[in-house]
């Protein structure tokens, strides 16, 4: 169509080939400017620059390949039959699993392997391999899933993360022995490359032998049952298999040669085609609930300019001694609560375990036999339903995520407390399997910084809305052990960090995130000591402005969403803004105050 710009144009040549390779007619393609997912039939890939430059398309279709590539070869629920349940050791399972599916687009297209090599490279540049000084600080699962690459495809380990593989090498290569040998002949059976991959992380001491094990046969015939239909299943996905590799040939081409070359071939046209304005609709957050998730409005609230945001990680706004100092600083904030520490990780660890527990099914035909029905079965042996049965209580796959308030009133005290109650919760929940994100908001300067510098420039136009540059800081990721981020929490204690808050749209953006993850329950906890404040944006609007915001994206979620929200008031009630909150004066607070609200949010629905 004539209106159609290039970027339009890309898309629908993206996703008509990740369509080919996954072989889902109704799979869709959207552009991100935010986190990279793949959820039921849509896949949310990196919007490249409006001149489409050569590498971001190939990141584009590096991103989409493989999550084609995931679809079409990998079975989710074979996967976590057996996975392990160390965090270090799911890791380190699932990175391989993602090698043995993208390597099998790799070695077959030309294309799809420069794709994929693109994607790569971005993954590996905010990866901790790429910083990577000794040994301890490379992430097992990243070195291993190189490694496992470079032996099942022929590609090199990326030069970003070479010097952090190496150093690992020897240590992984006197373990696993020719375990990645026997993992090469078993790319195309993923029930073969799962219990390969088993053993080789327990040749790597990331696992105990014995949870390796299938499960006992308590179940009898109805468990060998199970095995065998499973069993015709994996054969049925074989045979998909090989018919994947008919449609790649057929109309994936698209995505390998066909996609580097025709796409390419095109570039010119595409560069000198008038992209316009249309290619930024692309770039908004776009949440896969989509019956419910319509903004109202915008809830009535606007932003003058978005061009001085920043989403940063923690480790890019200080370099790593200045980090080191900054935590060791907040460990001695610690000093003196230790116990309170352990004893609100043990108790809150009892909670959360305690409904992962097993429960009992009484008066059963059959099972083993009810203590509390002795007498019944002295008096009258034959008596049936005297028996109970253990049962399995579901306990969904979660992910909480950590809003920070780093505004210059949480200065001193407050501040200390916000990031020692993040710390102690999120070792806590990582303890007990519970994925942690924890995430910052501040602005970038006093008194509207660039944002205000535009709008005096611009003639001062009335009412225009947030007039000031966000920060919004990811201090630890939802996936990262916290071993690896607890440094980054002592950026909270740098002079010159906290300046203003504007609290509503800090709630939209890590609403926004957790709606990327696939977890089934999903949690954010704000910690904050009140109401938002920003100088610049209050003294042009109407009172109340910022205020008014937030209330309305806190009704939203409350009652719209499916992610739990719940506030942390540090010296300060927040209860008139959040409908389940408390309040802390001090850290020794939390054991009492803390357990009852988060082990309430996981109780069985």
């Amino acid at each position: 169509m004539a209106d159609e710009s290039p970027l339009d144009r890309f898309k629908q040549a993206l996703t008509g080939t990740a369509r080919a390779i996954a072989r889902e007619p109704e799979l869709e393609v959207t552009w991100t400017a935010d986190a990279l997912t793949a959820q039921g039939d849509s896949l949310r890939v990196p919007m490249p620059g409006r001149t489409l430059p050569v590498e971001q398309a190939m990141e584009a279709r590096g991103f989409a390949d493989s999550f084609a590539l995931r679809l079409r070869h990998h079975n989710d629920r074979l996967h976590s039959r057996n996975a392990p349940d160390e965090p270090s050791a799911r890791a380190c399972y699932d990175a391989v699993e993602a090698v043995r599916y993208e390597a099998l687009g790799e070695n077959n297209y030309d294309g799809m392997r420069r794709n994929l090599a693109a994607s790569l490279n971005v993954k590996i540049a905010s990866d901790p391999i790429a910083r990577a000084e000794s040994a301890e600080e490379v992430p097992m699962q990243t070195a291993l899933a190189l490694m496992l690459r470079e032996k099942l495809t022929g590609q090199p380990i990326p030069d970003a993360a070479r010097g952090g593989v190496e150093m690992v090498r020897e240590f992984v290569e006197s373990r696993t022995g020719d375990d990645f040998e026997r993992l090469a002949l078993s790319v195309d059976d993923q029930k073969a490359f799962q219990s390969l991959s088993l053993d080789m992380l327990q040749h790597l001491e990331l696992t105990r032998g014995e949870e390796l094990d299938q499960p006992a046969d308590e179940g009898g015939d109805e468990e060998e049952g199970q095995d065998e239909k499973e069993d015709g299943e994996d054969e049925q996905e074989g045979s998909e298999q090989e018919e994947t590799q008919e449609v790649a040939s057929e109309g994936g081409e698209g995505d390998s040669d066909s996609d580097s070359d025709e796409d390419l071939g095109h570039e010119e046209e595409l560069n000198e085609g008038d992209i316009g304005d249309d290619g930024e609709e692309g770039m908004m957050p776009v949440r896969p609930n989509r019956p419910w998730t319509d903004d109202p409005s915008n809830f009535d609230y606007k932003v003058f300019t978005e061009e001085f945001d920043e989403v940063t990680e923690a480790q890019e706004l200080c370099d790593e001694d200045e980090l080191a100092r900054l935590r060791a600083y907040l460990d001695s904030q610690l000093t003196g609560l230790q116990g309170i520490v352990t004893k609100l990780a043990n108790r809150l660890q009892r909670r959360l375990m305690a409904q992962q527990n097993r429960s009992w099914d009484f008066d059963q035909e059959e099972g083993l036999l009810d203590a509390a029905r002795l007498a019944r079965v002295v008096v009258s042996p034959g008596h049936s339903l005297s028996y109970k049965v253990e049962q399995d209580i579901e306990f969904k796959d979660t992910v909480v995520t950590l809003l920070i308030d780093n505004s210059g009133s949480m200065r001193g005290r407050p501040i200390s407390i916000a990031a020692i109650s993040a710390d102690i919760l999120a070792r806590t929940l990582e303890r007990c399997g519970v994925k942690v994100e924890i995430l910052g908001f501040t602005t970038r300067a006093w008194k509207g910084g660039q944002s205000r510098e535009k709008w005096l420039s611009g003639g001062k136009p009335p009412n225009p809305g947030r007039l000031n540059d966000l920060r919004h800081i990811i201090y630890k990721k939802a996936d990262e052990p916290m071993r690896r981020a607890r440094r980054n929490l002592g950026l909270m204690m740098r002079e010159g960090l906290l300046k203003e808050n504007i609290d509503g749209e800090a709630l939209l953006w890590a609403h926004t995130r957790l709606l990327a993850r696939s977890e089934d329950r999903r949690i954010l906890m704000v910690i904050s000591d009140g109401a938002p404040v920003d100088d610049s944006t209050l003294s042009v609007n109407t009172a109340g402005y910022l205020e008014q915001h937030l209330r309305k994206v806190i009704d939203w979620i409350e009652k719209q969403s499916p992610v739990q929200l719940v506030a942390i008031g540090i010296g300060h009630d927040v209860n008139r803004y959040y409908r389940r909150a408390v309040t802390i004066m001090d850290v020794e607070q939390l054991g009492g105050t803390i357990i009852e609200q988060l082990a309430g949010l996981f109780e069985v629905d």
